[in-house]
């Protein structure tokens, strides 16, 4: 059984995501994908008029859109932001972690596994793009 890999309240983006080459030379453009290898920082200057930005995960051992997704977020993009590609049930937490709100992984995820490993920590070690308060901080303050 597959799950909605959607977190997010408001109406999902149905324009396709153009290339970012092809997204820094128009104007018009309101969703992004941005490969593995490019720079997140290159849509920091157009955050503003974003509505999607996709973001590739060609394999799931390649952790670069993990960072690509938290400058995005750090920055202040609050629209939706897709992990695509090779994604597995288990890095959905951290990515959610990292600001990701969505989901296109290319192999279908079974509900329960999902939801268990959403559950599977109440607590988390290290500040991250979501704003959760780290368990050294609740108890040194």
């Amino acid at each position: 059984m597959t799950v909605s890999l959607r977190f997010r309240t408001d109406e999902p983006h149905d324009e396709p995501a153009v290339t970012l080459d092809a997204f820094l030379g128009q104007s018009n453009a309101t969703a992004v994908r941005l490969e593995s290898s490019e720079d997140a920082r290159a849509l920091i200057p157009h955050l503003d008029r974003l509505s999607l930005v996709e973001v590739s995960f060609p394999k799931f051992r390649d952790g670069r859109g993990y960072s690509a997704g938290r400058i995005l977020r750090e920055a202040g993009y609050t629209g939706e932001l897709r992990a695509q590609g090779d994604v597995l049930v288990d890095q959905i937490p951290l990515m959610r972690r990292c600001g990701f709100d969505s989901f296109a992984p290319e192999a279908p995820v079974d509900e329960a596994v999902l939801a268990a490993s959403l559950a599977r920590y109440d607590a988390v070690y290290q500040s991250a793009a979501d704003g959760a308060v780290p368990v050294w901080k609740r108890r040194y303050g």
